[in-house]
């Protein structure tokens, strides 16, 4: 089953290769989306794969690379986008 789920991460996930990491972690996977940064220094994630698969992202967004710091994970259900890869913004 392919779901997509939304994730706002906030704490100190900009400037930290946060996105860069993201996005390998996802092709790794198999997992199609994006990573961007916010205005308000949250970085949003969408992703969209096999269930296992983007519940593995979604642990992943927690820990993120060494230099990050994550404080929260908020994930909500997305409608379907199609994505080709996954791509920084």
């Amino acid at each position: 089953m392919v779901v997509c789920r939304r994730f706002q991460v906030s704490g100190r996930v900009q400037g930290v290769a946060y996105r860069a990491c993201t996005r390998m972690r996802a092709t790794e996977l198999g997992v199609s989306g994006y990573a961007r940064n916010l205005p308000d220094g949250r970085v949003e994630v969408l992703a969209c794969g096999a269930t296992e698969a983007v519940a593995s992202l979604e642990q992943w967004l927690w820990q993120g690379p060494p230099a990050a710091h994550v404080e929260q994970v908020h994930a909500t259900d997305a409608l379907f986008e199609p994505h080709v890869g996954f791509t920084c913004g």
